[in-house]
This record gives C-alpha cells, structure tokens and sequence, in this order.
C-alpha cells in the first residue's frame, strides 16, 4: 500500500475540523514510521501537489457524504458548493464579504482537507518534498546522502500560513530578503542562500491565507504577481526560481476589491475563483451559529460543565434559555437591517456572539449576588446587552449620538417577535389575573428566580408555558427553577409589550403591575 500525506487539525486554526485521512493505516495521530527516503520509496509513497491532495481528499469526501468543510454554519447551499467548485478545479481563492462573515473561519477549516501527515526533508526551511528539492541547499543534501536523505513527518495543522494585511506589511514579511546574519556567516551577496524566506516561502506545500489582501500596499500587491501567476519568488537582485506548490487564499471588503477601491487589477485577474459571503440566511442559521460559537450553557445541557455530583457551577456554566437565544438572534438581525446603520460596514456575527455571552454574565452576575445555584438568563437581563453592543456597530453620521435609542427600539421589537411566534395561540389571561387585585412583581438583579416565583405563587398554565418556550429543556435538575423564572418573566414582558400589563424600570429593578 502506498504512503500518502494525509489528517486531524489538533492544534491547528481551525481546531472544529473532523479528522480526515485519505489512506487506510494512515489516519491516525501518529505520523508514520520512515525516516529516510530510501524507506520512503519502498513504501510506494506517491507525492502529489497541494490543490491535487486538496482535490483527491475533498472527491473522497463528497463520494463518503462527509461535510467538506465542518463548523461552517449557513453557507451549505451558497457558498461551499462555489469553494468546493474552485478547489476542484485548482484554483487559488479570494472570499469578498463584509466584516464578521466566517471567511477567516472558512479559509483556516481548508486544512481539513490537507493530508495529515506529509513527508519533507529533515530540516528544509521550505517543507521541500523529498523526491523534488528546490532549494540549493536541499539539492545537495539529496546529491550526497541519496536513499539516506533524513525525511521528517509534517502534521497539516502546520501546513498553514496567515497574514493580515497592514500597511507596514513589507515585501520581506510575505516573500524574504537579505539575512545579514548569513553575510556575517561568510556568504556572499550573490548567494542564493543568503535569503531569509519569508511568510509565503516558508508556507511551500501548505496553504497561506492574507486576509484584508486591498490593505496591502500596491508594490506588496506587486511582488504577490509572480507567486500566483508563475509560482516562483524574486528577493531583492536575484533570481530565484523556487517553484512554490501552494494553495492561496484571500479574503477582501467587496467595496475594497473594486477598480475604484486599493486592489491593483492584475493580482485581480491572478485569482482563479472569487466567492462572495454572506451573514446568516434565515433566523435558523443565526440561532445554530449563535449556539456553535458563543461559550455558554444552553438550556438543553448540551454545552458547559458540571461538577461531580452533576450540578451546573453558577459560575462556570450559566444557562440561556432557548427563547432568549432567540430574542438575540431576532436582535442581530434587526441591526444588520436597520436603516440607521452603516451597511457597507455591516454586523459581524461576533455582535450577536458577544450579546449572549454578556447576557449569561449578567445571569451569573445576579445568581452571585443572590447566591442561586445555578445562572439562568432572564428578559431583565437583556438590557446589558445594549451598552456591552454599542461599539460593534457603525451607524450613519445622521444617527450618531442615538445608538442607544435605536439599540433599545430594536432589542425591544426582538423581545415582542420572540413572544408572538412563541407565545401565540396561548392564553395568558390566568396569568395576568393576577394582577388585577393589585399585585406587584418586583425582578431584577437582587431578585432570585425563587424569589421570583414566590411573589406569583400558583402559576396557571406554567406548565404550557414552558412546553412553548423551552420544550427541549431538562425540567429536572438544579436549574429547573431558574428556567422556569424566565419562562414567566419572559410571559410577563410579552403582557408588558402587547399593553396588557404595565411595568416600571429604574437601574436594575422592573417591577411589573396592573
């Protein structure tokens, strides 16, 4: 059976991938058992270029019906099939979006598609294959060692390069440069080996990503020309023919990547595919990345750790419930579509990421304060969401000094799209009979979920009402009451918002009345 490179990015950028491996035996962590290339070429290893391995290991995928590309949310129908369409044909890639769309995240998941082990000779500063040094150096070494060449294993989560294009970039960064240390050494400038590689060298055999590729300067652009086009570098006065086997990967604004914008039209027309990304689709998408992404517990009990009697920290795993999830998702989208924000910048899925991860904080806030057992997210805490917000979106100059208003509107319209579609259909008058002698319920940050529920006492219907709003929740446990204290403040809200219930906010205290 014959060698090949082949996976698992343990360690790697993009640590979601599945394992992968293109050839039985060779699958495993560990990477094989050859140490020379003798050894190697007994094996029957045949070396394949880069976008060839991508190729063969994305076919064998696609013919397993394994996901190309693990952990991207919402692109299944748009823009994987485009990428799976440029890496079959060899193509180098460049990804146009707005901020916040996964592109980092989608190029970095491409070395699942990598061989996981791959051979290289012992030492070589350019991960040079040992049937086809490039290098004056390695070339020697194979010249005088021959079937003893030393050979070294490569795991794919090191065949992976990145760089964020900034203005002080340089040509040395991305391509090399003069090494005055090799001078000291001896070496003369007209030796090739005097070189220092830089970034995208040292990336031979792998894949090397620039991401924000028009913030590049347009001489650095320039010196990228020749790497796409004839696959070799220049450094400085010599001419180095490298032929450098690489998978290039940008990613760029669209606005930026016009004639109009900072990107020079022949490195344009050197990218083989150009695939545009998108946010979220539908609310679906959004709630699945939301839930893949931000580090909290769900209520479902799918995320976040126990101890060992199997009770949830209150502080290490705070739990949101599923209809604030939602309330957050429904929020993230308002913003994106609001006419008050800048579109051109947009609203990174990180905003709705971030507004979960603060909303639990602010339930392990409360549950430390008033010493609950275990953090259950609550409607009063989703106005921490705003200020915490705030800095992730651009709004137009027309609106600036407004954003908390336009935040508060548009979170409060999430809160009240949340009830219809959870809510409808479900009678709530019990509930709020009992507030028409008079009653009272105070919530907020100095209110425990029990505390909560006491001030109500009975509660009709609570048992429908949590069927509505968390049907997949463990209605057992130590959370159950706290779940269950945001299902009937969330109740509470909905009455509030559809003007059947009044309520009064001052800092962190709500209290809801006839």
């Amino acid at each position: 059976m014959g060698v090949t490179n082949s996976a698992d990015n343990s360690g790697s950028p993009a640590e979601h991938a599945l394992a992968y491996a293109s050839t039985p035996g060779f699958g495993s962590s560990a990477a094989p058992d050859i140490s020379t290339l003798g050894a190697l070429r007994a094996s029957g290893h045949v070396h394949r270029g880069v976008k060839a391995e991508i190729r063969q290991n994305l076919i064998a995928k696609l013919a397993a019906g394994e996901p190309s590309l693990p952990g991207i949310v919402g692109f299944d129908e748009t823009v994987i099939p485009e990428v799976e369409r440029a890496l079959l044909a060899g193509h180098d890639i460049v990804l146009l979006g707005e901020r916040g769309q996964g592109k980092t995240r989608l190029i970095r998941t491409l070395t699942g598609l990598l061989d996981e082990w791959t051979p290289i000779i012992a030492g070589s500063e350019l991960n040079e294959h040992p049937y086809s040094p490039i290098t004056p150096g390695s070339a020697r070494r194979l010249a005088e060692f021959g079937d003893e060449l030393p050979i070294s294993w490569r795991h794919r989560s090191e065949r992976y390069g990145e760089k964020l294009a900034t203005p002080d970039t340089s040509v040395g960064d991305l391509i090399g440069d003069i090494d005055p240390i090799k001078i000291a050494e001896g070496r003369s400038l007209g030796d090739p080996e005097t070189v220092h590689y830089g970034l995208v060298p040292r990336t031979n055999r792998g894949i090397f990503a620039v991401n924000e590729l028009p913030d590049l300067a347009e001489r650095i652009q320039v010196a990228m020309l020749n790497v796409l086009e004839e696959r070799d570098i220049q450094v400085r006065g010599y001419q180095l023919r490298l032929p450098l086997d690489l998978l290039l990967v940008a990613s760029a604004n669209p606005e930026d990547y016009t004639n109009r914008g900072r990107i020079i039209t022949p490195l344009k027309d050197r990218f083989g595919a150009e695939v545009r990304t998108h946010y979220p689709l539908d609310l679906h998408d959004e709630l699945r990345l939301i839930a893949q992404e931000a580090a909290v517990l769900w209520d479902n009990g799918v995320m976040g750790s126990v101890d060992e009697e199997g009770t949830e920290a209150a502080h290490g795993a705070p739990v949101v419930p599923s209809h604030l999830l939602e309330v957050v998702g429904r929020f993230a989208r308002a913003v994106r579509d609001a006419p008050q924000v800048d579109q051109r910048s947009g609203v990174s899925a990180r905003f709705a990421i971030a507004a979960v991860e603060t909303l639990a904080a602010s339930a392990v806030r409360r549950a430390a304060i008033t010493g609950e057992p275990v953090a259950v997210a609550r409607v009063s805490d989703l106005p921490a969401v705003i200020p915490a917000s705030r800095g992730k979106v651009e709004f137009d100059d027309a609106d600036e000094g407004r954003e908390f208003e336009v935040l508060d509107h548009l979170l409060r319209r999430a809160v009240a799209e949340t009830s219809r579609a959870r809510l409808a259909g479900l009678d709530l008058r019990p509930l709020q009979e009992k507030f028409d002698g008079g009653l009272l319920v105070e919530s907020g940050d100095g209110v425990s979920a029990d505390k909560l529920l006491a001030q109500l006492g009975t509660i009709p219907g609570l048992s429908e009402l949590l069927e509505r709003l968390e049907p997949d929740s463990v209605h057992e446990g130590p959370a159950t009451v706290g779940i269950a204290a945001a299902a009937v403040e969330f109740a509470l809200e909905g009455l509030y918002l559809n003007k059947r219930l009044a309520k009064e906010s001052a800092g962190n205290r709500t209290v809801y009345g006839a």
